[in-house]
């Protein structure tokens, strides 16, 4: 169980120097690794205010691995008095420093360190002897030896894989801390199953043998040494644990066993550092624990955005890449918007060291969430950023992304587009002559559509766009217009108008087929309330009709009512009856 703003390491630094770097998690390595250590100083006594005020350019030291020690990396640390040599040779290859720290004991008294990862070349030469040359720092060193702090040195960490070895965790901790009087670094997160073999290591610089005032390490409160390489009470003395060497003048490449200090099922181990009168600085903190944990990481595979529309789809991988342990099914996952809690979801099965399992995800966003915000996704948690799993590294289970929803723009309101009433109100309307006269659809890809759900959803458009007839009146037709990333909306009204009628001059009933009725075009069924009056030549009524009754010669008016009028012509009064026209008058002349 785990908060997951927690920090996976938790220093308590008590000193005065503002210089300083303090200690901080540099790698961590989970598998079958272990490390081991070289290195040597350049002075050529113990300093001190008697000892030899010169210093070398160069010293060397032997590596030897076993054949079945795979390197996996390499970390050169090398320091010295003054402000800094950060070009060094190793081998003969140029070494730029990658990361300088610094420290002091007052304003004359000044001390650099430097790192520079030299896998490649460890690699490829491994079991050698190691030379550091070029370092050159013997113009600065005179202004230190009366007080007794002048030296120079370099150490290189070698991690390696070994098949045989139990699953373990490394860590490695680096800065430039300086133990006037005591540094104390607690190590939070730890899940110890198995306590052979843990260990301890530092590299640390200008520690002298001869001075053993309160100088000791204790692990958890209890004091730990090596004797008699490294006594209880002067751990600080010049020593490699690794090789046995007690020449390492004013440095010290130190490793512990405390397997009796740590137990199993810990979760935390406190280090405290104490000089009473030596000025010892620390450089690094190695770690190996036998830990088999998991380390849940996510990443982001795809997410599948669709115009319009706050439903996303999401697909991810979950890894356990750094770990010494398999991380269990049913892994809680959480997705947030903003911070705010969207969805939930958990791994499906146990995934291996070095595996991964992928997942999906459709994600409803509510409207209170923005068109733009911050995706983030995170494995080992429970929705209330809690996690229920202990991992190598509790600080790499997120991953997020800026998200843009695909907001369509407001809906452009075209002109309206006119027809003449054909009949009951309907229309006959050439749509795609309409728009392509307009810039925005001049080398567009679009579609019409009679509803904006079909718009949206790209169904149903409209086949027959240069001769449609609209269903209502008015009625609004839609466009979707194609985008690079999404489409746009435009939108038109369809009005259908009652064109003026046109009225023949004659016709013949003689049942022919051919003209045989009064035809006014435009007028029946677009007229609904029509009234059409024909009167005789003597202005007698002889026919009243409207849009259900068409004059075709026959009088329906007075004496002769039922009765095919003679040839010649009569008088007509047409009313529409819409406000928009007057009455039309006029003749029309009938022959058989």
């Amino acid at each position: 169980m785990k908060y997951k703003l927690i920090s996976f390491i938790c220093f308590f630094f008590f000193a005065s120097h503002n210089h300083a770097q303090d200690i901080a998690l540099f790698n961590q390595f989970n598998g079958r690794y272990d490390y081991t250590a070289i290195g040597n100083t350049l002075n050529i006594s113990e300093n001190g205010s008697f000892g030899l005020c010169d210093i070398l350019t160069s010293s060397s030291a032997d590596l030897t691995l076993d054949t079945n020690q795979n390197v996996i990396a390499a970390y050169l640390y090398w320091a010295g008095s003054g402000n800094g040599d950060f070009d060094i040779l190793l081998n003969g290859i140029e070494v730029t420093a990658e990361r300088t720290f610094s420290d002091a004991l007052d304003e004359t008294r000044v001390f650099f360190a430097a790192f520079a990862d030299v896998t490649d070349i460890i690699s490829v030469q491994e079991s050698t002897t190691y030379t550091v040359s070029d370092f050159d720092i013997s113009s600065v060193i005179a202004p230190f030896c009366p007080t007794g702090t002048n030296f120079g040195g370099w150490a290189i960490t070698i991690i390696y894989e070994d098949n045989l070895l139990p699953l373990n965790q490394l860590n490695i901790y680096d800065g430039l801390q300086s133990v006037p009087e005591s540094l104390t670094i607690t190590l939070d997160n730890l899940n110890v199953l198995d306590n052979d073999n843990a260990k301890i290591g530092f590299v640390a610089w200008e520690g002298d043998r001869a001075l053993a005032v309160n100088e000791q390490l204790t692990i958890n409160g209890n004091i730990i040494g090596n004797p008699p390489l490294n006594p209880t009470n002067n751990a600080f003395n010049g020593t490699n644990s690794f090789t046995g060497a007690t020449n390492l003048f004013n440095m010290d490449i130190d490793v512990y066993n405390i397997q009796d200090n740590i137990a199993i099922g810990d979760t935390s181990a406190t280090i405290s550092l104490t000089s009473g009168q030596d000025f010892v600085m620390i450089n690094n903190i190695i770690t190996v624990l036998n830990s088999q944990l998991p380390d849940a990481t996510i990443a982001i595979d795809t997410i599948n955005l669709e115009c319009d529309s706050r439903i996303i789809d999401i697909d991810y991988t979950v890894s356990n890449i750094n770990s010494t342990g398999v991380l269990p099914g049913n892994t809680p996952i959480a997705f947030y918007a903003n911070n705010l809690l969207i969805g939930q979801s958990q791994t499906t099965t146990d995934i291996p060291i070095n595996e991964t399992e992928l997942g999906a995800i459709t994600l409803t966003f509510p409207e209170e969430v923005p068109d733009d915000f911050m995706l983030t996704i995170i494995v080992d948690d429970d929705g209330t950023s809690i996690g229920i799993v202990t991992e190598t590294n509790e600080n790499n289970n997120s991953t997020f992304e800026d998200i843009s929803l695909l907001v369509i723009p407001e809906t452009v309101t075209l002109l309206s587009l006119l027809s003449c009433n054909i009949g009951f109100e309907k229309g006959e309307f050439n749509l795609l002559e309409f728009v392509e006269e307009l810039d925005e659809f001049s080398s567009g890809n679009f579609q019409f559509f009679e509803n904006l759900e079909d718009l949206k959803y790209n169904t149903n458009a409209i086949s027959n766009i240069e001769n449609y007839t609209n269903l209502s009146n008015p009625q609004t037709i839609y466009i979707r217009l194609e985008k690079d990333i999404c489409y746009e909306i435009y939108q038109f009204n369809l009005n259908i108008e009652n064109c003026p009628p046109t009225i023949p001059q004659g016709f013949s009933p003689n049942n022919d087929t051919i003209n045989d009725w009064f035809n006014i075009q435009g007028l029946y069924d677009i007229f609904t309330n029509h009234e059409l009056k024909i009167y005789s030549r003597l202005g007698n009524l002889i026919f009243e009709g409207d849009n259900d009754k068409a004059w075709s010669g026959y009088s329906n008016r007075g004496i002769n009512s039922g009765n095919l009028v003679p040839v010649g012509t009569y008088y007509y009064v047409l009313n529409l009856n819409d406000i928009n026209y007057q009455p039309s008058v006029g003749w029309v002349y009938i022959n058989y």
